[in-house]
């Protein structure tokens, strides 16, 4: 027992022993971990520094040598400033209190250009804006014509250059043999009969050339007449014998003939404005209809008047036709603009005025290939007038009518 005591004393001896020896070797272990742990944080720090002093050495030598590459580069700095203030831009709220946005924005829109109109729209958006102050043309025509016309009464106590027809005359019509230089022989007529109109006019078909030799002498005294053919004969240096036709009007007659033709205008006249305020029961849209065919009207007899054309019958037939291809239009547009409710008043304008001059177009082009091929002076009188009298009214029904009736329609809208 006593042996057995003692060998377990010195087992746990021999234990602690060990216990104590492993407790110690950890305690230096950890104090040597613990040392080499703080030689590497001051070799570490001492490393730092020493980066830290190179690098302000480094830095401190690039400044004092180096000073333009730093004024070269603050350009770039600015510049990537510059790129990145639209990004911060997009995220930063526009407030009334802060226009640099908004300055920012318009500056944006004055580089930013708008793609281009095609020609044709911008030319409807111009009459679109602009057609109140479009009126002002058609108005000014409308008075030139009048002082013209009214000049002309002032002057010769009529409104019209007549011919032969409306005023009496003689009008001898020959077949020379030889060319004549009708102009010529007009300017020795007219030195001869200085205070009559003399005209002369060439004719010609299926290949024989004549002269129409026209002048507003008394036809119902024969010795007039037969001076006048003396002196025919003398600018031709041919004797007529009977190769020639002539024809007497008496002033009477003429003027007669005058003023039936010219109440026959004024009648025409009357019952196409009766007929517009039976179709419309409105004052404004008919008087407009009727405004454009009187200006048509008096701006086109002011231009023949300048042209100084001398009007015989077929002139005054000209102007009755005349009153009837100035209402169709303004009747197309008028009944367009009023009758009509699909659409805006422009876009019925313009539907209008695509058909109307569709009409006026191909009207003006059968005009202009007859007058290639006419032989007859009163047949090429009647197509000149209705011509100028067609060109005339495109101004005033598509401006001056369309601008009249959308003024009314548009004011009617705001009442109501």
């Amino acid at each position: 027992m006593e042996e057995h005591t003692k060998e377990e004393h010195s087992h746990s001896d021999r234990s602690d022993a060990e216990h104590v020896d492993y407790s110690i070797t950890q305690e230096v272990g950890s104090n040597q971990e613990h040392s080499e742990s703080v030689e590497m944080e001051s070799s570490e720090n001492h490393f730092e520094e020493e980066v830290v002093e190179k690098s302000e050495e480094h830095v401190h030598h690039k400044q004092a040598h180096e000073e333009p590459v730093e004024k070269k580069e603050e350009p770039a700095q600015i510049k990537e400033e510059v790129v990145e203030e639209p990004v911060h831009e997009e995220k930063k709220e526009v407030h009334p209190q802060d226009p640099e946005p908004v300055e920012k924005h318009v500056h944006h829109q004055k580089h930013h250009k708008e793609p281009r109109k095609p020609f044709g729209k911008s030319i409807l958006h111009f009459f679109d804006v602009n057609y109140k102050k479009l009126l002002i043309i058609p108005f000014v025509l409308l008075l030139l014509g009048l002082i013209l016309v009214g000049a002309k009464i002032i002057q010769d106590g009529t409104f019209v250059e007549k011919d032969v027809s409306l005023k009496g005359g003689v009008t001898v019509t020959v077949t020379p043999e030889s060319e004549i230089d009708a102009l010529s022989l007009e300017r020795m007529l007219s030195s001869q009969y200085e205070d009559n109109d003399i005209s002369i006019r060439t004719l010609r078909g299926a290949g024989i050339t004549s002269l129409a030799i026209s002048s507003d002498i008394d036809g119902t005294d024969n010795a007039v007449v037969e001076a006048f053919l003396e002196s025919v004969e003398e600018g031709i240096n041919e004797e007529l014998d009977d190769q020639y036709s002539i024809e007497i009007i008496g002033s009477s007659l003429g003027a007669s003939f005058f003023r039936e033709t010219l109440t026959a205008l004024v009648i025409a006249f009357i019952l196409m404005s009766i007929i517009v305020f039976i179709y419309f029961r409105s004052f404004i849209p008919s008087i407009a209809v009727i405004l454009a065919a009187f200006s048509d009207i008096v701006v086109t007899l002011a231009i023949v008047n300048l042209m100084g054309m001398k009007l015989g019958a077929g002139g005054i037939a000209a102007f009755l036709m005349l009153i009837g291809y100035s209402v169709d239009t303004d009747m197309l547009l008028t009944t367009r603009m009023v009758k009509r409710r699909d659409g805006t008043l422009f876009e019925r304008a313009v539907g209008a005025f695509k058909t109307g001059m569709m009409m006026n177009l191909t009207t003006m082009t059968a005009i202009l290939a007859a007058l290639f091929f006419v032989q007859s002076e009163t047949i090429a009188q009647i197509l000149t007038i209705v011509f100028i009298g067609l060109m005339v009214d495109i101004i005033f029904t598509w401006i001056q009518n369309v601008g009249i009736l959308r003024w009314y329609l548009e004011s009617k809208v705001r009442k109501q």
